[in-house]
């Protein structure tokens, strides 16, 4: 093989190889690219989780339909809205931290949407105790008249049936 050759070849093995990384940026920047709807229903679990983890149980609750169904124990649906509050506000006495390390998925059609994603919960017991939990969220999300999006269902122990 000539020189030239030799070059030519590298070149085109150069250009192929380019053109590989071009392609699987491209389809890695798509996967990133989300519509205004998933974006809608992104923000408001994370301002739902923002609010949990401030302790601002107005925020929290302001965050589901009336009615919403939370599942703050595997098999125990929770409706009622007194009993929600009261939920909510005895898991503050462990100053949680909800964080999605593994990101999420956001699927929408129409006025409803669901979101699926794997979090991490670190808080402090009472006693002083460390605690760490970890699952994975289902919830399900309707738009309202003006816009926002409420939780309706409200599942952190998506994975409960596997680990039993």
């Amino acid at each position: 093989m000539t020189y030239k050759r030799r070059i030519y070849a590298v070149l085109i093995i150069c250009l192929g190889m380019v053109t590989s990384i071009n392609s699987q940026t491209q389809k890695s920047m798509e996967k990133t690219v989300i519509s205004t709807d998933q974006q809608d229903v992104l923000d408001a679990v994370e301002s739902m989780t923002l609010a949990f983890n401030s302790k601002d149980i107005e925020g929290v609750m302001s965050s589901y339909r009336a009615g919403a169904l939370v599942i703050f124990e595997p098999e125990n649906p929770v409706t009622d809205h007194n009993q929600l509050r009261e939920m909510f506000l005895g898991a503050f006495t462990i100053s949680p931290k909800f964080e999605y390390p593994q990101g999420h998925e956001v699927f929408v059609n129409g006025d409803v949407a669901t979101h699926i994603a794997p979090w991490v919960m670190t808080g402090t017991a009472p006693d002083g105790t460390e605690i760490k939990q970890s699952g994975l969220s289902v919830a399900n999300l309707e738009k309202q008249f003006n816009g926002t999006w409420l939780l309706t269902f409200d599942n952190p122990h998506g994975s409960y049936l596997m680990s039993k």
